[in-house]
């Protein structure tokens, strides 16, 4: 009799990311055969080791149910799996917590496993503050252990939550695309569970007796995505009927389609836009479909230092009205003390 199906779910669903991690892995040490130099932690480059995935684990069902199955999957596979669990310092004991949460993944036969405490700044918001730190601490531990690939718990419930604050806040199709598969610097990151839904991770800690931990801060009102997962997204299925989460995430999907099709046609599109001396020229940026020349304008901030995190469409759509809609008007500080400004037809960005 085999697994259980939510577990065989969880398990296809990994094992599935595993291969293409091999198989990316493989394919770089052909480019760099043994003794040549090559940058980034992917690939076998230390001594001879096998390739080593990490999985980030909070704890909780999702992450937890996704360290079962890389840990079982990995014993097949020439690859290595270890976990990292991040203590937020955001509630009492919570060292407590991630020491214990370190001790059921070294149950589960990971190795290594890592509890890495981290102080939450204030910049963005508690819940942006949180994840930057997170994210921080996962990019730091994947390059000092040399992992080809982190994986993340994320379902498609979380995909649906995404694309609808994406919505709320008024984000162009990027935004609405939710969060991509695969992610990160040179591929790290990966979601295996954006097409599964929440309730079978949890069925599947349910039937391996795996325990998980509910953070109370999930369901903890005072924040954005707590109130759309427990009012939010209950509320559109009473009204709209079943479905709704499987068809954001497929909006998702339709949406990241779109935006990487737009993107390569903005980086076609940048070169021709620009005079002898590299400047962008107005009128050749007037010519533009207007989602094409946003996508240069947007690339064009970010190579003169302005952070993308914290470059938004109404950044944009103010340095676009240089373009559109010139009445003389003065120069446009963006994010990174970057400025953008006409001059002679031309628009120049620049740091201020």
């Amino acid at each position: 009799m085999g697994p259980h199906p939510a577990v065989a779910a969880i398990r296809l669903a990994v094992r599935r990311v595993l291969h293409d991690v091999l198989n990316e892995v493989s394919r770089t040490t052909t480019a760099h055969p043994a003794g040549a130099p090559h940058d980034g932690p992917e690939g076998p480059a230390r001594a001879g080791e096998l390739p080593l995935v990490l999985v980030a684990c909070s704890g909780g069902a999702d992450s937890m149910a996704l360290a079962s199955a890389l840990a079982f999957e990995a014993r097949k596979l020439p690859v290595r799996a270890g976990a990292v669990t991040v203590d937020h310092g955001l509630q009492a004991g919570s060292d407590l917590r991630a020491a214990e949460v370190a001790a059921r993944l070294t149950a589960l036969r990971l190795d290594p496993v890592e509890a890495i405490a981290v102080t939450v700044g204030r910049e963005g918001g508690p819940e942006a503050a949180a994840r930057d730190a997170r994210y921080a601490a996962l990019d730091e531990a994947a390059e000092r252990l040399g992992a080809a690939a982190v994986l993340l718990g994320h379902t498609r419930d979380d995909q649906a939550e995404t694309v609808l604050l994406g919505l709320a806040r008024g984000s162009g199709i990027r935004s609405l695309s939710g969060m991509a598969a695969v992610s990160g610097a040179a591929g790290r990151y990966r979601r295996p569970f954006l097409h599964l839904d929440r309730q079978t991770a949890r069925k599947a800690c349910l039937v391996q007796s795996l325990p998980v931990w509910d953070d109370p801060m999930n369901a903890d009102p005072a924040y954005t995505r707590s109130r759309l997962r427990h009012e939010g997204l209950p509320a559109l299925e009473k009204s709209l009927g079943k479905g709704v989460v499987e068809a954001l995430a497929r909006t998702a999907q339709l949406c990241r389609d779109d935006a990487d099709a737009l993107d390569r046609w903005a980086a076609d599109a940048d070169a021709t836009v620009r005079d002898e001396a590299g400047l962008l020229d107005c009128a050749k940026l007037y010519a533009l479909p207007p989602a094409v020349r946003r996508r240069v304008l947007r690339r064009a901030a970010i190579a003169e230092g302005a952070p993308a995190g914290s470059l938004f469409a109404r950044h944009i759509e103010e340095v676009d009205r240089l373009i559109t809609g010139w009445r003389g008007q003065g120069a446009i500080n963006l994010p990174g003390r970057v400025v953008a400004r006409r001059q002679g037809g031309r628009l120049v960005i620049r740091q201020g």
